[in-house]
């Protein structure tokens, strides 16, 4: 089963939603507004992706943090930030099999989930 998590009014995540659509696979959304987002599902991903990918600086939220919490920013750091402001994790995270791929690309799309 494709997972799709992220936040569904985004702009990537309808990118993403109509991609999946357009090639009949079908996949559930996770959203972090209604769902949030649970601190070891994000270790794993880190572990997997590493959070300097997870983890968006270029947002509004990474934007609105005080100095002192951007400053000094880790592993642990990150994956806290992300778990109290999930609209700082890059959008949308697939989850499919052993992929976890983040952001949303027609091409990577198509090299994980049209393998076959």
């Amino acid at each position: 089963m494709i997972e799709l998590y992220g936040i569904p009014n985004c702009n990537t995540m309808k990118k993403a939603r109509v991609w999946l659509d357009q090639h009949a696979l079908a996949y559930t959304i996770h959203s972090y507004k209604r769902e949030g987002v649970d601190r070891a599902l994000l270790e794993g991903w880190v572990d997997r992706v590493g959070w300097e990918l997870l983890l968006n600086k270029r947002g509004t939220t990474w934007r609105k943090l005080d100095a002192d919490e951007k400053e000094g920013i880790d592993r642990d750091k990150a994956i806290a930030l992300m778990v109290a402001n999930p609209s700082m994790i890059k959008r949308p995270v697939l989850v499919y099999e052993q992929h976890v791929e983040v952001g949303f690309s027609p091409e990577r799309y198509a090299e994980v989930l049209l393998h076959a």
